[in-house]
C-alpha cells in the first residue's frame, strides 16, 4: 500500500497551520504567563515609626512574603509622603500610637494601592491597632481604577507601528518616511493628550509635557521600525513590530506595576518603548515629572537607534549605487565608441 501523496498546497497548508498554532501559543503565553504569576517583587515602600516596630514589621512581611517588598525606613509621615510624591516609593505604612496608617498612590498603580491597603489592614490586625488609608496621589475621578490610562497606551503602539508600516509601503525615500513619522508624532501627541486630558479625564498635569511624551514615544517606535526596514527589509520591520507592540505591551506593567511582573520581565519591559512610555506619562501626569528621567532616556535611546539604522542604510545604499553608476557610464561610453 503506497503512502498517501499530498499536494503542494496541502503540505503548505499543514505547515501554515503548524506555524500559526505555534505563534498563537507563543502570544498567549507571553500575555497570560506574566499575568498568572503577578505579585510584588522588591516593591519599594516606605515605613515610618519607632525603629523596633519597623524592624518587627520588616521581619513579619519577609516571613509572610519573602522578597515581596523593598522596605525603606523614613523618619516620619511627612518624609513618607514626600517619597511617594517624588515617585520613589509606591506607598507607605506609618506606625504610631496604636494605629497603622497606609499611604497609597492610586495614580501610580491602583493594583498596588489595593495591595498595600490589604497589607496595612493585616498589620493592624496583628498588632491589634486601628487601621486607616489615605490616598496621597489619587487617580483622576474620571478614571479611578486607571483602566482608561492603561487603555490609552495601546493606541500609541498601534499608531506608531501603523505609521511606520504604511510609510515604508507608500513612500520610496527614507527621508520622507522619517519625516512622516516625526510629523505624525507631533500631531498625534498633541491630539492624543488633548483627548485624554480634556475629554476623557484619564490624565492630569501639564498638557504640553504629556503631549511631548506621547510624541517621543511615537518617534521612538516609528523611527526604529523605519530604520529596521531600511537596513534589513520587511523581515526587520515585522520582527520589530512584534517586539515593540506585542512584547512591549505584555511586559509594560502598565496595568499593575513592573515590580508586579515575574523577576526580570518587568525590567525588560521598562527597556522597551511601551513600558517606558507608560512610566514617563504617569510621572508627568501625576508626579510633576518626578521619575521620568529613566523612561525618557530609554525612549531617546530607541529614537537614536532608529536614526543610526537609517544612517547606516543610507551609507550602504550609496556604496552600492556608485559602482553601478560607474559601470553604466563605462557601458554608455563603449556604446558611443
Amino acid at each position: 500500500m503506497q503512502p498517501l501523496a499530498l499536494s503542494p498546497d496541502t503540505r503548505r497548508g499543514i505547515g501554515l497551520i503548524a506555524a500559526l498554532v505555534i505563534a498563537f501559543s507563543g502570544v498567549l503565553a507571553l500575555f497570560a504567563w506574566p499575568a498568572a504569576n503577578s505579585g510584588p517583587r522588591e516593591l519599594p515602600i516606605a515605613v515610618a515609626g519607632p525603629p523596633a516596630a519597623v524592624s518587627q514589621l520588616r521581619a513579619g512581611l519577609e516571613r509572610q512574603q519573602p522578597g515581596a517588598f523593598d522596605i525603606q525606613p523614613v523618619g516620619n509621615r511627612e518624609q513618607a509622603v514626600e517619597q511617594i510624591k517624588h515617585h520613589e516609593v509606591y506607598g507607605a505604612l506609618v506606625l504610631s500610637g496604636g494605629q497603622v496608617e497606609t499611604l497609597t498612590a492610586s495614580a501610580r498603580s491602583a493594583v498596588v494601592a489595593q495591595l498595600l491597603g490589604r497589607v496595612g489592614t493585616g498589620v493592624a490586625a496583628q498588632q491589634r491597632a486601628s487601621a486607616s488609608t489615605v490616598d496621597v496621589v489619587p487617580a483622576p475621578s474620571a478614571d479611578p481604577s486607571g483602566a482608561g490610562f492603561v487603555s490609552s497606551i495601546l493606541p500609541l503602539g498601534i499608531g506608531s507601528v501603523a505609521t511606520a508600516a504604511v510609510s515604508t509601503l507608500v513612500l520610496r525615500r527614507r527621508r520622507a518616511r522619517a519625516l512622516t513619522v516625526a510629523g505624525f508624532a507631533v500631531l498625534g501627541g498633541l491630539s492624543s493628550a488633548a483627548l485624554q486630558q480634556f475629554w476623557l479625564g484619564t490624565i492630569d498635569g501639564n498638557y504640553l509635557a504629556n503631549s511631548g511624551i506621547m510624541a517621543v514615544t511615537v518617534t521612538a517606535i516609528g523611527m526604529t521600525l523605519v530604520g529596521l526596514d531600511a537596513l534589513v527589509g520587511k523581515i526587520g520591520l515585522g520582527l520589530g513590530a512584534v517586539t515593540m507592540f506585542l512584547v512591549g505591551n505584555a511586559l509594560s506593567g502598565a496595568a499593575s506595576a513592573p515590580e508586579m511582573l515575574p523577576t526580570g520581565w518587568g525590567t525588560l519591559g521598562q527597556l522597551l518603548p511601551v513600558g517606558a512610555a507608560a512610566s514617563a506619562l504617569r510621572s508627568a501626569a501625576f508626579f510633576d515629572g518626578n521619575g521620568s528621567a529613566g523612561p525618557l532616556l530609554v525612549l531617546g535611546a530607541w529614537t537614536a537607534f532608529g536614526l543610526v539604522l537609517l544612517g547606516i542604510a543610507r551609507l550602504r545604499s550609496r556604496g552600492s549605487v556608485e559602482p553601478r553608476e560607474e559601470g553604466a557610464d563605462e557601458l554608455s561610453l563603449a556604446g558611443v565608441r
